[in-house]
Parts: C-alpha cells; structure tokens; sequence
C-alpha cells in the first residue's frame, strides 16, 4: 500500500469520517429538561435506544470513507458485482447524508428534545463526505495528489536534487510531440575525447530508420520518456487488467525492454509494461 496513491479528495473523505468517528461518542439528543432534577442522561449513537441510527448514519459514513480511499490501492478496472469500490462507497456516502438528514428533521416531535452536537456534526461530516465523494471524479484539484513526489537522487545515474517524474538536466520538457522526439531504442552518441573540443555542429545527427529492429536487451540503458496520450500499464506478470495509467505531461522511467513494450516505472514505485510505445517522447 502506498499512501501517494491517495489524493487530495481521499484526504478530504478521511477527514469526514475521522469527524463522523468523534461525533458518534457525542450527545445524539439533547434534553431540555428545564429545572428538573429526573433529566434523563443524552445517549450518544452508540445506544441500542437510537437504533438504527449507529449503523444508517455513523457505521455508513466510516465504512463509505473506507471503501473510496481501498480503491485507491487497488488495481484499476477491478470490480466488486460490478461496480467499482469507489462508486459502492459513494452511494453509501449519499446514503449516510440521506439518513441524518431525516433524522435531524424527523426526530421525536416533544419540545423538550432537540438535536445533540453529535447528531449536528454526523449531518456535516456526511453531507461534506458524499459531496467530495461525488465531486473527486470530475474535479481536477481533487484529483491531485495529496502528498507530492519525492525528492531522492535517481538510482540511475541521474543528477542529485532531481525529484521523480523528471529527466535529466538539459533534456526538454513534455511538450507538443513532434519535438525531441526520438525512437527509445536510439541513443544519442557519445562524444570522445577527440571531439570535445570541435564545435558542436561538426558532431553528425544520429541517423534512425524505422525499419530497423529495437536494440537488444543487454544495451538497454533506462531513460526518461513521457506519453503523447493516456496510456494503460500493465502488470509484469501478464495479467490483462491494467495497473496504472500513464498521462500525458508526465516524465516516466523505463527501466527495461521487452520487445517493442517497455518496462516502466511510476512516480509512486510502481513497475508494469507499456505495450504501446508509439509517439513517446524520450527525455
């Protein structure tokens, strides 16, 4: 399990549940009993007298939180009846606001009954966890994610002070493909020490014909690249469901080849095959 999975929408329903969480120990009612000394005491939604409040308010909430941040470290396109964890979470989330909304408004009709703090805060925390819920898959802020890359020289001979998801020094950023674009099986050429005084335009342009085979496994060295449109990775062992996705404006390290395919790596650590190598743009 890796926590950069998560984005800033699981931080959000996290939040709402570790909120929902609290209010459930807080006073469901509050009793408004004037000077009498008989004040019965204000249950919290533990109290089998509140029945079904615990399991169709607080026990909803936390297991719809549950279920969106699971789906996170969960292999994409896997499915539960045919509905992914995400989506069963956030009809549970809809439901859980569903149920302390009529609570809050279809409780005991006495007047010395009102709403307790715990009841208050359950109605927040659930209508703010099925609108994040709702919103994460079409809001792009929410979609980022929580925790940034990290910042840790590269295992391959890339410069200190270079974070994940960027190429080396001098190597251009993912831009309008077409443009430093080159073959992954080609590498550039490697001056001696003869040349590296002669001009730079002297140095002849590496030559690439399509036609040619991709260079053998043993001369792989891994490099930089990024992908002109989403892309699936898949995993090493063969499987057919996707692991990750790969997205356009983002620097990937290819750390094998197999074939015309390419092992990579993700900015959280995760490793598949790109089958799809067409159009990348190598850093």
């Amino acid at each position: 399990m890796n926590i950069r999975s998560l984005t800033r929408g699981d931080g959000g329903v996290i939040g709402a549940a570790v909120l929902l969480f609290i209010a459930s120990f807080l006073s469901f009612r509050s009793y408004d009993c004037g000077n009498s000394l008989g004040c019965p005491k204000e249950p919290s939604g533990w109290k089998a007298e509140l029945f079904p409040a615990l399991p169709s308010i607080f026990l909803a909430g936390i297991i719809a939180a549950g279920l969106i941040v699971a789906a996170r470290f969960q292999p994409e396109g896997r499915k539960v009846l045919g509905i992914g964890l995400d989506q069963w979470g956030s009809v549970l989330a809809v439901s859980a606001a569903w149920s302390s909304l009529w609570t809050i408004f279809g409780g005991p009709d006495v007047d010395q009954i009102s709403p307790g703090v715990g009841q208050i805060l359950a109605l927040i925390a659930n209508l703010l966890l099925a609108t994040i819920a709702l919103l994460t898959p079409r809001t792009p802020a929410l979609k980022a994610p929580l925790m940034g890359a990290p910042q840790a020289p590269s295992p391959y001979g890339m410069g200190p002070n270079q974070g994940y998801g960027y190429p080396a020094q001098g190597a251009g950023q993912p831009g309008p493909y077409g443009a430093q674009q080159q073959p992954y099986g080609a590498q550039a050429p490697q001056a001696g020490p003869a040349q590296a005084h002669q001009p730079a335009a002297a140095a002849p342009a590496p030559q690439h014909d399509a036609g040619q085979p991709a260079a053998p496994a043993g001369d792989f060295a891994p490099f930089w690249f990024a992908v002109p449109v989403n892309r699936p990775l898949y995993g090493e062992d063969g499987s057919p469901s996707p692991i990750a996705e790969l997205v356009p404006g983002t620097w990937y390290l290819a750390v094998d080849q197999r074939g015309q395919a390419l092992v990579a790596q993700t900015q959280d650590g995760r490793r598949g095959v790109l089958q799809d190598t067409t159009g990348i743009q190598r850093g």
